[in-house]
């Protein structure tokens, strides 16, 4: 049974989404992170962790003309189900949602390791926030019995050889994922996200490639807002245009 649901759009009203009234909602940082994937040429695009679907929902958008399948895989049911309604409603016909708890690992998940070309993932951010009192919101914040080494070795162990991982997480959690990485994945791709110019970066984008030895490399920073807080030119070009990366920096 779908929860009480609200009716919203991302890209300037290019995608519909379909949101709970009363519990986790998507933010700017899924279509920041569905805006960082590049390269894609076609083929299998797996969304880890997706929530309401909003990443997803944004790269199917993007690469449409590619025909992608896309599978997002959400530990919630009722956001699975929500996601996949606003797939339907979307017209996006290879861009599906299932209900999963990758702590199971693959086979009871019926998932083939080694599989998809991109794995694009926004985990919960924090192992020792205070929950949310809100099941939804504190489900998709916090991690439960699964930390980031747990979430990035399954995000891996999905990549095809050579294949991309992308994720977006606090700055603070740089350190720990690149540790995670070492010796796993190479050629990385490291976005620092500011709010505001001259303040610290909260937020990075993060892109690495499998079995990769090549090194890494710290992009120009990315400033979400003017100094008026009004969305910067760049943010617009992603936010409203439905932009990538790769055409502003």
């Amino acid at each position: 049974m779908l929860p009480e649901y609200t009716s919203d759009y991302l890209l300037d009203k290019k995608v519909k989404i379909f949101q709970p009234a009363d519990g986790y909602r998507a933010s700017s940082d899924a279509v920041l992170l569905a805006a960082f994937v590049s390269g894609f040429r076609g083929g299998k695009i797996l969304d880890v962790g997706s929530g309401t679907g909003a990443v997803s929902l944004c790269l199917y958008e993007r690469y449409a003309g590619l025909s992608p399948q896309i599978l997002g895989l959400e530990l919630q049911p009722e956001l699975a189900e929500l996601s996949n309604f606003s797939a339907q409603e979307n017209g996006f016909a290879n861009l599906k949602y299932q209900n999963s708890d990758i702590r199971l690992g693959t086979k009871a998940n019926n998932l083939t390791p080694c599989s998809f070309e991109i794995v694009a993932s926004n985990p919960p951010y924090s192992e020792s926030d205070m929950p949310s009192p809100n099941k939804s919101k504190a489900a998709a914040h916090n991690h439960a019995d699964f930390d980031l080494q747990h979430w990035l070795d399954f995000c891996l162990k999905m990549a095809k050889p050579f294949g991309q991982i992308y994720m977006v997480n606090r700055a603070e959690a740089l350190p720990k994922i690149c540790h995670i990485l070492q010796g796993k994945a190479g050629n990385m791709r490291i976005l620092p996200v500011y709010s505001k110019a001259g303040q610290n970066a909260k937020r990075v984008l993060i892109s690495a490639q499998k079995d990769s030895k090549a090194p890494c490399r710290i992009l120009p920073p990315f400033v979400m807002h003017s100094s008026d807080g009004s969305y910067s030119e760049q943010a617009q070009k992603i936010l409203r245009a439905g932009g990538g990366f790769e055409d502003i920096i």
